[in-house]
């Protein structure tokens, strides 16, 4: 770092993003990008609104909102988008989150929550995980802070179904719930439904994963209207231009074929349970996972032995050096024909 660097960053901890490697072509089963391609219309519509790139995108992003809320059904004052659903999060953190009010999430989570609290100066509490790594929500219940929860939870896939979320937002009525859904898609339930029951949740979501727009940067965040309204005061305090013209029209036209992408997560759900049966017929050990990746760890080889092994023959997998998860590897679900070239690969390894 500089000299110039301020006091109060000095001990900040960026987040890792996943590998990029350019240096090989590998099967890339490390950063849950879908193994699809977006659907033809929607690079279609990217290629038209590139033709426009001298003119500023639309601030309100209208035309996007007013599909999202047909989608959803909700309306339009009840919708906010955002560059991927980290910049929701981030807006989240700012606008309900101080001294008075600290954050709270698990131990073993996203990533970035951290990030995002300690760069805006925000105390904040890890609740750890049970040994089956799922989340006691009794330990959340009437906390009197901001809750921050990915369901289904990262790098573990484990979901908690409504009735435990609903248990978290009634016992906390004076402070926000964030439910971060990017990977709802592929088996778990969305609590969408449950913003106009509960004025403190905020659900966020992502064109990332089920929607093969991970290089697009397109998320958002459903809510009452006037939670809707903060984060759009901290938006437009910000970047009023933070969708640009091709990431929102790939949105609209993404969202023009829902049918598509449900056709996707239904194949990758499907290659989720085959290859967690492999897997657990190698002797390896996977949580119940209810995303696009699964969780698994060998008795026979440690976690970063199998990341370096895999890696040496052309498959990337991603491996977490924290304690408690250092046995386990996060593994994206891809092809059929990708799953099937990791399986034999491990069977070598083994």
């Amino acid at each position: 770092m500089s000299k110039f660097f301020s006091e109060k960053y000095k001990s900040l901890e960026p987040y890792v993003p996943g590998e990029q490697p350019k240096d090989t072509v590998y099967i890339k089963l490390n950063t849950n990008e879908s193994p699809f391609p977006p659907c033809e219309e929607v690079i279609r519509a990217s290629k038209d609104a590139a033709s426009d790139l001298q003119l500023y995108p639309d601030p309100d992003c209208s035309e996007l909102i007013k599909k999202l809320a047909e989608v959803y059904g909700v309306s339009t004052d009840e919708i906010t988008v955002n560059n991927g659903s980290d910049e929701t999060l981030n807006f989240a953190f700012m606008a309900y989150c101080d001294k008075s009010h600290p954050a709270v999430f698990p131990d073993i989570t996203y990533g970035f929550y951290p990030v995002f609290a300690q760069i805006n100066g925000i105390p904040y509490e890890e609740i750890p995980l049970e040994s089956d790594f799922s989340i006691n929500i009794n330990k959340y219940k009437g906390i009197n802070k901001t809750v921050f929860i990915a369901n289904p939870n990262a790098p573990t896939g484990i979901a908690l179904n409504l009735e435990q979320i609903e248990e978290i937002l009634s016992s906390n009525p004076d402070n926000i719930v964030v439910i971060d859904e990017a990977y709802v898609d592929f088996g778990a339930k969305s609590a969408v439904k449950l913003i106009h029951k509960y004025n403190n949740l905020l659900v966020t979501q992502t064109f990332s994963k089920s929607r093969s727009m991970a290089g697009a940067r397109l998320g958002f965040g459903i809510a009452n209207k006037d939670i809707i309204a903060d984060l759009n005061a901290v938006k437009y305090s910000t970047n009023p231009y933070n969708i640009n013209r091709v990431t929102a029209a790939a949105g609209v036209a993404a969202l023009k074929n829902e049918s598509y992408t449900i056709e996707n997560c239904k194949k990758i759900e499907e290659n989720r349970e085959y290859t967690s049966e492999n897997l657990k017929e190698l002797g390896f050990i996977c949580t119940p996972s209810r995303a696009n990746f699964i969780f698994a760890k060998s008795p026979k080889i440690g976690g970063k032995e199998l990341y370096l092994e895999l890696k040496k023959r052309g498959v990337l997998i991603r491996h977490f050096e924290k304690e408690r998860i250092k046995d386990y590897n996060r593994i994206t679900v891809g092809s059929k024909e990708q799953m099937d070239i990791l399986l034999e690969r491990i069977k070598e390894i083994l």
